[in-house]
């Protein structure tokens, strides 16, 4: 296993780097402090791929893998970890469930738009006391004809007002059985289908956390991703894969702390020399980049263990 950057991705590294300093630095805590999700921002990110990085070409993505996705994560993130965790949300879920379990046509209708960042994306699974223990979900579906009729709340999703597309969850069976929820794709303007109430965060304000509320919805049969009784099986998968991404936002976020450390230690003196000249501050931040590093690699050990269908699950 061989980790070291390629020049595609380094190309990408540089390329996000220079458009986060020029595009995203300059609004971080304008935007943080009105909680403002910068959908301007997003149409730019869209129309230099990244928000379609895993997207294949065919369908209007960049065409690239892991490792170039986690570079673009990470070096937003060290600028703007809420603009890093937007585009986490919506490569990794939305756009990455629609990519792996949606036939043909639902993946030629939807993911050009999403990729070219015409449309932003949502993923809908967490409900007020379902999270982890996802199964006991209230959020149903009913069938009716060549649809399903959806009632309930989603809470704490990312984009939950702005996103043209939404990926649901929803409880089609019985609870508690995990094959009793099914995936479905649902578009912003469907009767009974809105955003509720947006959260008022301590931190990643900028981007966008709110509900999706459901008041008989009306869904057709041909939005279901995969198999109806699927859905389950289905976010463990996803939920895998966009933990990478979160684990780089995270890396960037941490490598964003750190250099703006080593650039105060450069700059504070004490005793007539920078305070990065002391033995006990040097420490510090000699782990503080070892930690990085170790990070990175387990981040990219992940990417390879994703590419090449291995267990990502428990490295």
């Amino acid at each position: 296993m061989n980790f070291q950057e390629n020049d595609t991705t380094a190309a990408i590294r540089d390329m996000v780097r220079n458009f986060a300093a020029k595009e995203i630095a300059p609004h971080v805590m304008e935007w943080d402090e009105a909680q403002y999700f910068p959908r301007e921002a997003f149409s730019k990110m869209g129309e230099l791929g990244m928000l379609g990085m895993l997207v294949p070409e065919a369908y209007g993505g960049a065409g690239l893998g892991y490792g170039e996705y986690v570079a673009a994560i990470e070096e937003l993130a060290a600028v703007c970890g809420s603009v890093g965790l937007s585009m986490a949300a919506h490569n990794s879920l939305c756009t990455n469930h629609i990519l792996t379990f949606g036939n043909e046509a639902q993946k030629q209708r939807w993911l050009p738009e999403l990729a070219s960042g015409q449309h932003i994306g949502a993923w809908g699974l967490t409900e007020a006391g379902t999270g982890s223990d996802a199964m006991r979900m209230r959020c149903t579906a009913v069938e009716d004809g060549d649809h399903w009729i959806v009632n309930g709340t989603k809470n704490w999703i990312t984009h939950g007002l702005s996103a043209e597309v939404a990926v649901v969850l929803v409880r089609t069976g019985e609870l508690l059985d995990s094959h009793g929820i099914t995936a479905m794709v649902v578009e912003r303007g469907m009767p009974g289908f809105r955003g509720g109430k947006k959260e008022n965060k301590l931190g990643m304000r900028a981007s966008e956390t709110a509900e999706l509320i459901f008041e008989d919805c009306r869904i057709p049969k041909a939005h279901v991703l995969g198999e109806v009784g699927e859905g389950f099986i289905q976010a463990m998968k996803i939920l895998d894969g966009g933990r990478i991404s979160i684990a780089a936002l995270s890396l960037g976020i941490g490598r964003g702390a750190f250099e703006a450390a080593v650039q105060y230690a450069k700059e504070r003196e004490q005793f007539g020399k920078p305070i990065a000249h002391f033995q006990g501050v040097g420490f510090k931040l000699a782990d503080m980049a070892v930690g990085i590093e170790a990070a990175r690699q387990l981040i990219h050990r992940a990417c390879w263990a994703k590419e090449n269908g291995g267990d990502v699950t428990r490295l």
